[in-house]
């Protein structure tokens, strides 16, 4: 297993992953004791460049090899959040209809928050059924910044969010 930091708009993400694919990136609050002067490990490399490319703006999905650890119930939840389209939202009752089940909106909120890949698999576009900003792994504030970064109009007509332009094809 092999660990990179990567400083973003956001602070530091801890990106952790093999040959056999990322396994975790979260964020840190406060910066590495060692910060990365090193390569990037090649296992790594894939994911740091495209996660470099969505900070600047030019790219919005992911293609790397994920291999996050979970249950099956988290995989399956996970793998919803992926099919959440760049610059919308959905509510945890949402994802659950989309599982097949209304009254699986807790264990779908608890397993978003137990999401291992922050970004790349989009725990941040989900919200309440009211639309609201809930809880976030990272803080609300790097949700909040994340949803106007990506310029979901259903958050900047709530909160008042600025949509950046990002020019992405």
């Amino acid at each position: 297993m092999q660990t990179y930091f990567m400083q973003t708009p956001l602070g530091w993400l801890q990106i952790k992953g093999s040959e056999a694919g990322i396994s975790e990136i979260g964020f840190i609050d406060e910066a590495p004791e060692e910060v990365s002067t090193r390569a990037v490990p090649a296992c790594l490399q894939n994911c740091v460049a495209q996660l470099t490319e969505y900070f600047q703006g030019k790219r919005r999905h992911f293609d790397f090899v994920l291999k996050p650890v979970g249950t099956e119930f988290q995989q399956k939840v996970w793998h919803q959040l992926q099919e959440i389209p760049f610059g919308k939202t959905r509510s945890y009752l949402d994802v659950s209809l989309k599982l097949g089940e209304a009254t699986y909106t807790r264990a779908v909120g608890s397993a978003n928050g137990r999401n291992p890949l922050a970004i790349v698999v989009p725990c941040h576009r989900v919200v309440g059924s009211d639309g609201t900003l809930t809880g976030y792994a990272g803080g609300l504030w790097r949700k909040k910044w994340l949803l106007q970064f990506e310029g979901s109009s259903r958050q900047t007509e709530l909160f008042g969010l600025n949509a950046t332009e990002n020019n992405l094809n």
